[in-house]
């Protein structure tokens, strides 16, 4: 009376292989997520240089080399950040046993 339903793996795309390919949906997800955190690291420290060169610019004006401190300090507060962002997603990896970055990335481990 009661048919059996069966889970499908949702993939997104063409199908036919032509300009958009197929990709499944946990791909597609762990691709976003590693890229927000690469353009985050990037776009920190891009406001860690422009601080840095805000202070040597600065020519000892107070209120320069004051807001080129705060640009570094919110700066390495923002890598912290996506550092920790970054450790987090690397123990639900690990504790879960799911992949969430791609098959290469290797977490730093200490022993042997």
């Amino acid at each position: 009376m009661i048919e059996k339903v069966f889970a499908e793996n949702l993939v997104i795309g063409a199908g036919d292989g032509g300009f958009i390919k197929d990709i499944e949906a946990g791909v597609l997800i762990t691709s976003l997520i590693s890229f927000f955190i690469i353009i985050s690291f990037i776009t920190a420290f891009f406001f860690l240089l422009q601080g840095a060169l805000g202070w040597i610019t600065s020519g000892g004006d107070e209120g320069k080399v004051e807001a080129a401190r705060n640009r570094i300090t919110q700066a390495i507060i923002g890598l912290v950040i996506v550092v920790a962002v970054w450790a987090l997603f690397g123990l639900v990896q690990d504790f879960l046993g799911i992949q969430i970055f791609g098959n290469d990335t290797v977490l730093p481990t200490l022993g042997s």
